[in-house]
Parts: structure tokens; C-alpha cells; sequence
């Protein structure tokens, strides 16, 4: 099968727009190139980072196809091909096999919400079965999903298909975590799905996670990279340095504001990836506007995103310090020079 563990950074990728909503492949092949660069164990083309809702079936191959042609040969790639509807990831599945892409991240099927037995029989078994040589890696968010693969499902399937044997963990429950272990044993890779608990669920002996499939590694590849392998290392001290300097860019993943309206306040979240592609448009990093239904940050959300990146740059350089030098950007402009924040928040609420 190839690749023995899942361990380190996996970065999720955005997929950078233009200002007319077409995808912008030119940035994408220009942000697969600086994950290589900066040394990064994989990279997630196509994942919900990465706006797969939204993305057509045609989109979705040609931006799996273009990272894989970028990265293939250098990193693993993960084609993030799954859905609400079983056939539409059994098909996209296929085309991305077809030019070869060897491991594939199947998030739990949102809205229609089937019971984890019928995920597992229903959605996961089919496409194990039916690609035994690519990597199935399931992805549990119920936060998002509204359902759940729960760990004796993920035991099922480890127990039957040699490539099912990691799964991206979000559901935030450590206890789930810590089953998960226990019913899939040690041959199994658990991938924190959350920058902000890597650390806890690396270090925990009860689940030891093998790493990150990572938002924050969009604009600090290696200092995410670095930070996994720290702990995979037993280099405790150096790793909580780095959790530390990273912790400002782990907290923007999702921004919550209260908001005043004309009929009093209310709260505005804004997820996952609309806060990175606004970040990414301030440094000055291939990204555009996220589509619809998604749009822009209030600006309330947008001082919190540039107050965490002027944290990071203020207190440790060298951790965005790669951004400058691959996009030949001057972040010492572009985080205190208010043009830069231009259309990047909604001029009210």
C-alpha cells in the first residue's frame, strides 16, 4: 500500500478563487508548491477546507488532478472525494484513482444523516471494497455532519479492509478519541482534525494521535510540520514552544462575534474556511472569496483574524517568515496598512 503511517502535518488545502468565483488553479498549483517547500507530510486537496460543497464534479477532479500533478511525487496527497451521496463519491473516486491518487478522505454524510451502521455499510464498505488499493480515511465531524461514525464502526471496517486503517478525528470528545484506540489497536492512525487540540490528543497515552490533517498549515506549513514531529519525537519542551507561538493561528479557525443589529445583538460565527481565506488574502497569498453561501467576515471577525496575525508576526517572525520569501510579500505592510483589509469584511452587519 505504500505509505506505512500517517504521521505529521497534512495540510488542508483552500482552493483560491478568482473575483468572479472560478477556481484559480494557477494559485492552487502556487500554494501545492510552498506546502512541498516547506516540508510538510501531505497535503488535502478538496476537503471541506477546501470548499467541496461548492465545488462542481469537474472542479473538484481538475484541482485533486492539478495538486496531485504539483505534489505527487513529493508528499501524500489526499483527494477528498466524499459527499452525502454514495454514487457521487464512488464516481468521483474513481476518476481520481484513474491518474493516481492513493488515498482518499471520506467525510460522514451531511444532512440526510444515516445512522453510523449505514455509514458504514451504506458509504465507507463500498468504496473500500471497490478501490482495495487506496488508503480510505474516514472523516467524523458531527459538529458539521449532523451524524457519526462511531469508533465500533471504524472497528468493523479496520477489521475488514486493510485500507482502512486512519481517521480524521473532529468529533472534539476525547473520550470517542480514546475508544477509538482502544477498539482499533495500535496499527491504526488517529489524525486530529482540530489545530487547536493536536496537542492534547498527541500527547494523551490513551488515544496518541499521529498527527494533523491542519487549516493553520495553509500559512505555517513548517512551523505546523515541526510541531508534530516534535511530539512524535518526545521533544515535549520544543513542541510546546511551538504550540504556543502557533496557539493565535489555532484560535482563528472559527471566529465568534457578538454583533449589534437594529434589533439588538447577535452572535455571528464565522467557520471554516472563510477566516483563512481572509487571512491569506492579507498576507497576500493566493486565496480570493470564498463562495456562496459562504462571503465575507463583519468586521468585528476581521480585527480578531489580524490581531492573531500580528501576534504571530510580532512574537515569532520566522514562523510566517516563509510567506514573504516564496510570495514575495512585505508582511511588515501588509498587516498594518489598512488598504490591505479592503473588501474583506462586510461594511455592516
Amino acid at each position: 500500500m505504500g505509505l506505512r503511517r500517517f504521521e505529521g502535518c497534512y495540510t488542508a488545502l483552500i482552493t483560491p478563487m478568482k473575483s468572479n468565483f472560478n477556481v484559480d488553479f494557477e494559485g492552487l498549483r502556487r500554494l501545492v508548491e510552498f506546502q512541498v517547500k516547506e516540508g510538510v507530510s501531505g497535503v488535502l486537496a478538496v476537503g471541506t477546507t477546501g470548499e467541496s460543497p461548492t465545488l462542481t464534479h469537474e472542479e473538484s477532479v481538475r484541482v485533486i488532478r492539478e495538486t496531485y500533478e504539483v505534489a505527487g511525487e513529493k508528499c501524500t496527497v489526499i483527494g477528498g472525494t466524499g459527499s452525502n451521496c454514495t454514487e457521487k463519491t464512488m464516481e468521483i473516486t474513481r476518476e481520481v484513482c484513474d491518474f493516481g491518487v492513493k488515498c482518499v478522505l471520506l467525510v460522514d454524510p451531511y444532512y440526510n444523516g444515516p445512522s453510523s451502521l449505514e455509514i458504514r455499510r451504506e458509504y465507507i464498505e463500498p468504496v473500500a471494497e471497490s478501490f482495495p488499493e487506496v488508503q480510505v480515511i474516514p472523516y467524523v465531524i458531527p459538529g458539521r455532519t449532523g451524524t457519526q461514525l462511531l469508533p465500533q464502526d471504524l472497528a468493523i471496517l479496520h477489521s475488514k479492509f486493510k485500507n482502512v486503517r486512519a481517521v480524521k478525528e473532529a468529533t472534539g470528545n476525547i473520550e470517542n478519541m480514546k475508544l477509538t484506540r482502544k477498539l482499533c489497536g495500535e496499527d491504526f492512525d488517529i489524525l486530529s482534525g482540530d489545530d487547536d487540540k493536536t496537542y492534547e490528543i498527541m500527547t494523551n497515552p490513551e488515544i496518541r494521535a499521529g498527527g494533523v490533517i491542519s487549516v493553520a498549515s495553509n500559512v505555517a506549513p513548517r512551523a505546523v510540520q515541526r510541531f508534530t514531529r516534535a511530539i512524535l519525537e518526545g521533544k515535549i519542551k520544543e513542541a510546546e514552544h511551538l504550540l504556543e507561538a502557533l496557539k493565535p493561528l489555532f484560535s482563528i479557525v472559527t471566529v465568534r462575534t457578538e454583533e449589534e443589529t437594529p434589533y439588538g445583538k447577535a452572535s455571528c460565527r464565522a467557520r471554516n474556511p472563510l477566516p483563512y481565506k481572509a487571512l491569506m488574502n492579507l498576507l497576500g497569498m493566493p486565496s480570493g472569496p470564498c463562495r456562496r453561501p459562504l462571503g465575507k467576515m463583519t468586521k468585528k471577525g476581521l480585527e480578531t483574524v489580524l490581531s492573531a496575525a500580528r501576534a504571530v508576526y510580532e512574537r515569532n517572525p520566522e514562523i510566517l517568515k516563509p510567506i514573504e520569501d516564496f510570495f514575495d510579500v512585505d508582511l511588515s505592510r501588509r498587516l498594518y496598512d489598512a488598504r490591505f483589509l479592503e473588501g474583506l469584511a462586510y461594511d455592516q452587519y
